[in-house]
This record gives structure tokens, C-alpha cells and sequence, in this order.
């Protein structure tokens, strides 16, 4: 298992980072699958799709594993107190990892989620943030790596 976020990576670049990886499967846990700005267009649902078509990688959307919006505007609360912003963000809010832990994580069924990981390559967990420490899908990874022996690495730039 991998984990990859948007930001910093054009097109060309992220699909040769899920290849180099051997990624053969991308699992989308972002709540809207859009990004703004024309520089990150291809990482909205369906180029992104049509892209990962032509390289063979299939593509899930796990709305289920996805911040709400009230989670998502507590941590940029949390952001605007520290002075950063969602590009530049390096670690979740600790009332953050707590609630998506409880609201979200608790809720879902992962262990029927790793059963149905491709076997035969890496499946990629993905969302916008470019650092997986100030992201969410670190909380998924970490449970999977606690609760089921995943073992997760991190692409772009690494906790």
C-alpha cells in the first residue's frame, strides 16, 4: 500500500510515480474529487480516470473514508490559527485525527477493504495534500498498518 497526494506532481510525473511503484490500483478517499486551479485539472475525477485507463490502473472512489466538511473546516480553522494553508499544512490537528478517527474511521469496514486490495500489486490510497502527515489518508494508513500488518509507504514528499 501506498499513499499519494495531488500537489506538487503534474500529470506525467504522478502516473510514472504510481508505476515506479507498481500501482495497479488508485483508491480516491477525497470527499469532493475536484482540485482548483488549471495546474492540478488532471486530478479532477473523470481526466484522472481516463488517465489512469490508458496506464491499466484501476480506480476506486471510497467516499467512505472521506472527511465530512465540518471536519474538513475544523482543520482549516486549525490552519489559520498556525498560519499555514492546505499547501502548506505538515501535520493534521490533534482534535482533527481524533474526530475522523471516531466520526469516520470507526465506522468503516477495513478489514472488508483489504480484502478486496488487488493481490497481484500495490494499491494507492489518494488525496490532494502533498505531505501525508497533514493529511488524512495518514489515519487510514496507520490503522492499516496497526490493524492488518500493511506494511505503507508514502510517495512525493514522506513523513
Amino acid at each position: 500500500m501506498v499513499t499519494v497526494g495531488v500537489y506538487g506532481f503534474d500529470l506525467d510525473s504522478f502516473l510514472d510515480t504510481l508505476r515506479g511503484a507498481g500501482v495497479g490500483e488508485l483508491v480516491d478517499v477525497r470527499q469532493r474529487r475536484g482540485v482548483r486551479g488549471s495546474e492540478y485539472a488532471w486530478a479532477n475525477s473523470q481526466r484522472l480516470q481516463a488517465a489512469l485507463a490508458s496506464e491499466g490502473i484501476a480506480y476506486r472512489h471510497r467516499v467512505d473514508l472521506a472527511p465530512t466538511t465540518e471536519l474538513r473546516r475544523l482543520q482549516y480553522l486549525e490552519d489559520a490559527v498556525q498560519g499555514v494553508g492546505k499547501r502548506s499544512r505538515i501535520e493534521l490537528a490533534p482534535e482533527y485525527r481524533e474526530r475522523y478517527t471516531l466520526e469516520i474511521l470507526d465506522h468503516v469496514d477495513l478489514g472488508a477493504f483489504v480484502d478486496g486490495l488487488q493481490p497481484d500489486s500495490a494499491s494507492a490510497l489518494l488525496c490532494v495534500e502533498a505531505d501525508a502527515r497533514a493529511c488524512h489518508r495518514s489515519i487510514i494508513a496507520e490503522r492499516l498498518a496497526e490493524g492488518f500488518g500493511i506494511e505503507v509507504s508514502h510517495l512525493g514528499v514522506s513523513p
